[in-house]
């Protein structure tokens, strides 16, 4: 009997080693979860529990306590212990009885994590309360209704913005992999998608990083007793030019009469008079150009070794702009008509609501106030621990600020040259624009650089410093063309059809990947796996429907009526338009280019193949829709 219960453990033990050696020829990427912590280890057998991720938990053997030590008796000499460098066997006896794991030692270098919690945190706020929500939201609240647009914006915010937050920061947690290769635990022939963001995060950098500079510019023209953008004495100022202040009454005002902030901003900074328009963009400003390399070389040394460095820089980042705008409320406040100007901006024009722009407007804010989409999140949550609460992240409190650059460098401008001590809060006040812009710009470079060592750790791995000092010069060099005397008119192109629409098709194409392919139920899954509870039904209507509805929604409603742009007294001419879809374009051409490339290298017939295609033809995706919702349980 101990002759055979001998050979019997033998036989096991040489089949574990076996598997162990097999594991490893194909480096799948599991973990197992030992005395309560996961551990990186090879694909269990099938008797184990395995979720979507590789993570599995392990159904162990028990025994009694005599036959236990015949085992041990016999497995000495059966097996002669682990090869070395593939794992290691441990008996540990629980009670009367005898537990065997067997574990492969990672090869793998430990994935990077937060110091803290709340560099998480931070970064995530940072991120959500950036550059883009200063010069944007109070423009579109006071041109969509005052009051009465926030209505619109917080029903897009609870059914659109708010779910896709969360969705992203879960599958990043859960996954633990950057926005290109996550896409291989999901369905890997969208895999397109995260190439299209990485792409898309560089046409941000090449025009974002630009209105920091301008903002640093103007904090190193504060440095003096009278601001520049208050006299109409300067070299670059004209005849239309007339300076006046908020209590001065007998100041006359003409079409062609001009601020004296605003001829600082157009003529002095920008320059743009000496621009015919996108056909002829002149020379580049060499101020602009020191001011745009200061603020980079500044990125480079917040993010080059990774979130341990960056997070503490936004303990900095994202809390100023806070301490700054409670100033400026106190002080604002305080002003006399404070109140009647608060009145006159929320004043709700309820008939306004009737107007489709207004809800197109209200969806595409909330969208862009929290950014899922550009692989920030993704990337972010990837550093977590696999049971932080994501749940609770208060990203999704975060949504006040303003209109265009025009608001945020000459009324803003303006306003601040009215108050007593100017010049002090002209440095705070710019001081905090560049310290929004580089939360935004940390968090997407962050982004690229995380999906890119994700996806070829081989090759990047140990050459971070250098990949990120490759990036940030290929996004200075990229920036060269919005830093001429015409480009203001760059910036103003990129930003209205090289990130907005693309980076909406490419989260339509993600949620429909995560919900209709990947599979909500199998999601929710995920999550309980993670936090130890199932998203309502809520979260599961919100996946499944109402947010690819949501999305589909301001892509028709952009196709159906193209943004007729304009800046300052350029119109951009019918090619401009051309040339902005081509943009646009460039970057979601990856999703079907990639699907092409996954099809004419996937295994099997040409009949197979054929039949995929037609499962994910969009003839299909409508009736499957319903039936999807059908099937939603409530957990």
């Amino acid at each position: 009997m101990t002759s055979s219960l001998t050979k019997d453990k033998g036989d096991h033990n040489e089949g574990l080693m076996e598997r162990s050696e097999e594991a490893r020829e194909q480096e799948d990427d599991k973990a197992v979860l030992v005395d309560g912590v996961y551990q990186r280890g090879p694909k269990m057998s099938n008797s184990d529990q395995q979720v979507s991720n590789g993570f599995t938990t392990t159904t162990t053997t028990t025994t009694s306590a005599a036959q236990s030590t015949r085992e041990g008796q016999g497995s000495g000499a059966g097996s002669g212990g682990p090869a070395p460098g593939l794992g290691h066997s441990a008996s540990v006896p629980v009670g009367g009885f005898r537990t065997l794991v067997v574990q492969q030692t990672s090869l793998e270098r430990p994935r990077e994590t937060w110091s803290k919690k709340m560099d998480f945190l931070l970064s995530v706020i940072g991120y959500a309360v950036d550059l883009g929500n200063v010069w944007r939201f109070p423009y579109i609240c006071y041109q969509n209704g005052g009051g009465a647009f926030l209505l619109p914006y917080l029903l897009m915010a609870v059914f659109g913005g708010v779910p896709l937050f969360y969705m992203e920061l879960a599958l990043g947690q859960f996954h633990r992999s950057g926005c290109i290769s996550i896409w291989k635990h999901i369905c890997p022939i969208f895999k397109g998608i995260g190439f299209a963001i990485c792409i898309i995060a560089l046409y941000i950098a090449f025009y974002y990083n630009t209105i920091m500079a301008w903002a640093l510019y103007y904090l190193l023209s504060s440095f003096r007793p009278v601001l520049p953008w208050t006299t109409c004495t300067n070299s670059w100022n004209t005849g239309n030019c007339k300076s006046y202040i908020w209590n001065d009454r007998n100041v006359t005002w003409s079409n062609s009469t001009t601020s004296p902030a605003q001829e600082f901003y157009t003529r002095h900074v920008l320059q743009v008079h000496r621009s015919d328009g996108l056909h002829h963009l002149g020379s580049v400003s060499w101020q602009l150009a020191l001011c745009l390399l200061f603020i980079f070389t500044i990125v480079y040394f917040s993010i080059w070794k990774g979130v341990k460095t960056s997070g503490k820089v936004v303990w900095v980042t994202a809390t100023f702009p806070y301490l700054v705008l409670l100033v400026l409320l106190i002080r604002g406040a305080t002003l006399p008509g404070a109140w009647r100007g608060v009145v006159f901006y929320l004043k709700p024009d309820w008939q306004k609501l009737l107007s489709t722009p207004v809800w197109i407007d209200a969806a595409a804010q909330i969208f862009f106030s929290l950014g899922p989409g550009f692989g920030v999140l993704l990337a972010f949550a990837s550093y977590n621990p696999f049971h932080n609460n994501c749940y609770k992240c208060p990203g999704d409190q975060l949504h006040e600020a303003a209109g265009r650059p025009s608001l945020l460098f000459i009324i803003y401008a303006e306003a601040i040259a009215n108050m007593p001590a100017a010049t002090f809060f002209a440095i705070i006040f710019f001081l905090m624009i560049i310290m929004l812009g580089l939360d935004s710009t940390f968090a997407g470079l962050e982004g690229v650089i995380t999906a890119m060592l994700d996806e070829f750790p081989h090759l990047l791995a140990k050459r971070r410093e250098w990949f990120v000092f490759g990036l940030v010069c290929v996004c200075y060099l990229g920036a060269l063309s919005t830093l001429t005397y015409g480009g203001a008119y760059v910036v103003k192109l990129f930003e209205e059809y090289a990130t907005g629409p693309a980076v909406i098709t490419v989260v339509l194409l993600e949620v429909i990947a995560v919900s209709w392919f990947y599979g909500t139920n199998r999601f929710c899954n995920d999550v309980y796996t993670m936090l130890g509870f199932y998203p309502g039904w809520f979260w599961r209507i919100c996946w499944v429907a109402i947010c690819p509805c949501f999305l589909l929604f301001i892509i028709i409603s952009f196709l159906a009526s193209p943004p007729d742009v304009k800046l300052f007294h350029y119109h951009y001419p019918p090619w401009t338009t051309v040339l902005g879809y081509c943009i646009g374009v460039s970057s979601f051409i990856c999703v079907p280019a990639y699907m092409v490339y996954y099809l004419l290298n996937a295994k099997g017939t040409f009949k197979q193949v054929h039949l995929f295609i037609s499962f994910i033809n969009p003839v299909w995706i409508l009736p499957k829709m319903f039936e999807f919702m059908c099937r939603i349980s409530v957990i």
